[in-house]
């Protein structure tokens, strides 16, 4: 039976509460030992899951919800964490359009972030590896979306290797976000007074393990949960179509 206009709203309405709860949980959580790098707590493993299940609005909307709830309830170092952590539910929107297709936005997105970091002078300073998981995603991005326009690359069906894609290209627009806020933005400079020479020092070490590993984790939760729970939604007529 089809649901009238107050039904899907209910619904969407219920969807969101129940994913923001979930996603606030994990924010919360702060593992000492496993806080380092861009989350400091498990948002990263929801934030994905929560843009291809809800779709790119309602999953900004819910990750956004979440962070700030989180962020409140175990605050941070620092007030500046809640300009950075609305990366979170920008990365679940690009989860979500890449799910339902619209890479061009996604591309947009990426190439507009690159082209503010490169214009940015300050990052002429900078090395070049500091950024390297960035590029992998970037240049991910384009291939796949080139191969599927030749139609050399299935994009369709929900497989696997896309959930993946979902949960690495969103998460990793999480952290061009982050990139944003601090070079293009400098607040490097205006919120924490570092100098240009500071920052390159920063730039200079090695990214940090952790983030990556937190990058396979949720992209291996995104490919596990998301196809059994795309078929209950599906089947309950709770899966948004957007």
């Amino acid at each position: 039976m089809e649901l009238g206009a107050a039904g899907v709203r209910t619904r969407r309405i219920a969807l969101i509460s129940t994913f923001a709860v979930l996603s606030t949980v994990l924010d919360s959580i702060v593992t000492p030992s496993f806080s380092a790098g861009v989350w400091y707590g498990w948002i990263f493993v929801m934030s994905p899951v929560t843009g291809i299940l809800l779709g790119p609005r309602d999953g900004f909307i819910a990750t956004l919800i979440s962070v700030m709830a989180g962020h409140s309830l175990v605050f941070r170092e620092t007030v500046y964490e809640y300009v950075f952590t609305l990366g979170a539910p920008i990365g679940s929107m690009i989860s979500g359009l890449i799910f339902r297709g619209d890479w061009g936005k996604v591309l947009l997105y990426y190439t507009f972030m690159f082209a503010s970091y490169f214009l940015t002078p300050v990052s002429r300073r900078l090395p070049i590896w500091g950024m390297w998981d960035c590029y992998v995603a970037y240049i991910t991005l384009v291939v796949v979306f080139v191969l599927s326009r030749m139609n050399m690359f299935s994009l369709e069906g929900g497989t696997r290797h896309l959930f993946a894609l979902c949960a690495f290209l969103g998460l990793e627009a999480d952290i061009l976000f982050r990139i944003f806020i601090l070079v293009p933005c400098q607040t490097y400079r205006l919120f924490y007074g570092l100098t240009p020479e500071a920052l390159a020092l920063i730039w200079a070490v090695p990214a940090p393990l952790i983030t990556p590993i937190k990058v396979a984790l949720s992209t291996l939760v995104a490919t596990m949960v998301c196809p059994p729970l795309i078929d209950v939604l599906k089947e309950s007529q709770h899966l948004p179509s957007r």
